[in-house]
């Protein structure tokens, strides 16, 4: 073991930063749909150890260990992010005539981009390397930090975080509930760095491993708290039932699906073309009487839904009486002054029995390159588009907000990748009931983007407190309660109905009320700690 330690502290040049890279893609493994948290156990140390020998030869002080430390961190995050996003290459070829030119783009360069937040934060945090286990709790305020600023920068891009490598399951994930996912990934990397403080050879390595062995068992027991007793039930008297159809992206713009896309979903939703369990069983009629709420994924339709004659009135014919239908759907307005072209939306409808529309969302947080292009116009005049297509790409709505139909909780709406994102999940003062999350993960195909797109809904239950209910076209379509455990889902790649109850809310979490602020008051904490405990030591680098 001394020669292993020894070996990756002395590691250098391309030999580092490949060892750094291998280590990153390690970490991968840690997130779903494999779950296997434990690798984070060599994962980190490894990259603490690379780290120890990161000094370079020029320069001397603190410059002297920035660049070389940079090197590694940015290593440890292409090789993270490159396995774990590997697949977003997969939009790019659903349209491959178009688009595969740009899947290096996808698969290389963005992984390059994220991993500039690794690399900053280990640069920083080796400007600062204490001896000892200290300079573990460096690298997970820097990791910590690093990831929300990657998750706030350039519109944000909060996928994968490190805290989802520690709330594999629902016991762990209910810390989310106080700290948030932020929180997790800070407490993630001082745990998964404990075995590194003992390979440092100094006196408080084994309090260190002891005092975060409490903190997991914390966590846990935390977790198994939350999570006894009954919970807060469901709405017994709101039945829902999500439509997943798995309709292919260019499919439903061939004319003989397109004409009769409506009929198609009547027919899924009704029941029409649910397996039956037992065949010899008589065959129930299909209907859909009985269901209060109807939900259909995001973007259901080849047409502007309110410009197609007879789609409400056909919609209208369909829902029997007491019936909503929230569904995704395309939205256009007139030219705005100045402007000669409309305006289009990804929206969210919720349209009452009668056809009439109720309530709409549009869309706030849209896919930079999938629903709108950086300068636009310029890109477009470029011959660029992006990933839909959309001429002038879409706009982005006015803000998040909740929703109130008759017959049903308030609700707020989140179309696809909103639902990533920690602490702007609901509107600001106005707590509904419950969420609602429509999602075409169908880009993706079988691959692990919509295992982790479900994980990271998950984690969004438990920050708010909220079930969250998610209809995807492909799925993974799914009831979560406010404890972020899965009531019921369909299968990826499947076609099918889902009905389930209406889960209830918790009283609003600690994470709900504070925001991220629960996050940085810990990290505050526990930058002020380490200052203060390593104001008089000497900095050395390496192991001490």
């Amino acid at each position: 073991m001394q020669a292993v330690i020894r070996s990756l502290v002395l590691a250098d040049g391309w030999w580092r930063l490949l060892i750094a890279m291998l280590a990153g893609a390690l970490a991968a493994l840690a997130l779903a749909p494999l779950n296997l948290f434990f690798v984070m156990f060599i994962s980190v140390p490894v990259l603490v150890l690379l780290l120890d020998g990161a000094v370079g030869a020029s320069r001397s002080g603190k410059v002297r260990r920035f660049r070389p430390a940079f090197g590694v961190g940015w290593a440890w995050g292409f090789g993270y992010f490159a396995a774990g996003l590997w697949w977003t290459g997969a939009a790019l070829l659903v349209d491959g005539d178009r688009f595969a030119v740009f899947l290096p783009l996808a698969v290389a360069v963005l992984p390059a981009g994220l991993a500039i937040f690794t690399g900053l934060a280990t640069g920083i945090a080796r400007m600062l390397w204490p001896s000892g286990w200290r300079r573990i709790v460096a690298l997970a305020i820097a990791l910590a930090l690093a990831d929300y600023a990657r998750g706030h920068v350039l519109t944000g891009f909060p996928w994968n975080l490190l805290g989802h490598t520690l709330g594999v399951d629902p016991i762990l994930m209910q810390g989310a509930s106080v700290v948030g996912v932020y929180g997790l990934g800070f407490l993630a990397i001082l745990i998964y760095g404990a075995p590194a403080a003992l390979m440092a050879g100094s006196r408080g390595g084994p309090a260190y491993v002891s005092t975060m062995l409490a903190v997991l068992v914390g966590l846990v027991g935390f977790g198994v708290w939350r999570l006894s007793g009954d919970g807060p039930g469901t709405h017994a008297d709101i039945q829902l039932r999500i439509m997943q159809p798995r309709l292919g992206q260019l499919e439903r713009f061939e004319p003989e699906v397109r004409a009769g896309i409506l009929q198609r979903y009547f027919a899924l939703s009704s029941g029409a073309t649910r397996p039956r369990a037992d065949p010899s069983a008589a065959a129930t009629p299909p209907s859909v009487e009985g269901i209060d709420l109807l939900i259909w994924p995001e973007s259901a339709f080849p047409y502007l839904l309110a410009d197609q004659p007879g789609a409400l009135p056909a919609i209208a014919e369909f829902l029997p009486p007491g019936t909503t239908l929230v569904t995704g759907g395309d939205r256009a307005e007139p030219p705005a002054a100045g402007e000669t072209r409309r305006r289009y939306y990804n929206s969210l409808y919720a349209i009452a029995d009668d056809g009439q529309i109720a309530a709409t969302y549009d869309k706030v947080h849209l896919v930079p390159f999938g629903e709108y292009l950086p300068f636009q116009p310029l890109l477009e005049s470029w011959g660029l588009r992006q990933i839909t297509g959309q001429i002038g790409g879409f706009s982005s709505g006015q803000g998040l907000m909740t929703l109130s139909v008759p017959g049903l909780p308030s609700f707020a709406p989140l179309i696809c990748y909103e639902v990533i994102f920690p602490a702007k999940a609901v509107a600001p003062d106005q707590r509904p009931q419950w969420i609602v999350n429509v999602t075409n993960d169908m880009w993706f195909g079988v691959t692990s983007g919509p295992y982790q797109h479900l994980a990271q809904t998950r984690m969004r239950a438990v920050e708010e407190g909220l079930p969250i209910v998610r209809a995807a076209n492909s799925g993974i379509s799914a009831v979560i309660d406010a404890h972020g455990r899965i009531v019921a889902s369909l299968p990826l790649d499947s076609v099918g109905i889902l009905d389930a109850d209406l889960p209830r809310a918790l009283p609003p979490t600690l994470m709900a009320q504070w925001g991220d602020w629960g996050f940085l008051s810990l990290v505050g904490f526990a930058f002020f700690a380490f200052l203060t405990r390593i104001k008089k030591e000497v900095r050395t680098p390496g192991l001490t």
